[in-house]
């Protein structure tokens, strides 16, 4: 570097190079600052915005529960408002709530909503229980045939009792109890034995 042997120099030199890069440097600060400023913004909007649709989904769930008259319309309002999980876990609630009012077309409908959901889980719940549906309506086959698509190991247990539970209902007693068996290969589970002990032999 170069050595400046006057302070008049040295003082130039450094006008020079904030002339030279000053612009650069206040907008790389401001832009920085924005940004920073910007990205904090967006992360408290979506903070609040998780906290107002939880705040929504606790008022519906407790209306379905409650048995309100509106509650129906509420939990519809916040699926088409909702775009996120809480939307699913809804729709599992209104399915459950016209299951107990003995309503399976609807109930299905609302499933096989769920089922279009990008949560592994979730999926596999919707599915679970539109196989119980299905079965409830007489349609065995269609029940098995739900069962199939749940192919994720942690789930093999629920899949196999259920595949068991509808085989009986079908009356194959030999299906029933190698599904049994699976269940309680993949799990071990006393409800599971006490239902592979008391088939038929």
């Amino acid at each position: 570097m170069d050595v400046y042997t006057t302070e008049e120099q040295q003082v130039e030199a450094i006008k020079t190079w904030w002339r030279d890069n000053g612009k650069a440097i206040i907008l790389g600060a401001v832009i920085g600052l924005g940004g920073l400023y910007g990205w904090r913004y967006y992360q408290s909007e979506q903070e609040t915005s998780r906290e107002q649709a939880s705040e929504a989904y606790m008022q519906v769930v407790g209306a379905l529960a409650a048995g309100d008259a509106d509650a129906q319309e509420k939990a519809a309002a916040f699926i088409q408002s909702n775009d996120s999980s809480y939307s699913a876990l809804v729709e599992l609630q209104l399915a459950k709530t016209f299951v107990e009012a003995g309503d399976l077309v609807k109930a299905a409908e609302h499933l096989r909503s769920v089922q279009a959901s990008k949560d592994d889980s979730l999926k596999a719940t919707a599915t679970l229980r539109l196989a119980r549906v299905e079965a409830q309506q007489g349609n065995v086959d269609a029940a098995l045939k739900e069962l199939d698509s749940v192919t994720a190991e942690s789930w093999k247990p629920q899949v196999e009792e259920l595949r068991g539970d509808i085989q009986l209902r079908k009356g194959d007693t030999a299906a029933a109890r190698l599904s049994y068996a699976a269940s309680i290969a993949a799990a071990s589970n006393p409800v599971v034995q006490m239902k592979l002990d008391n088939l038929p032999q």
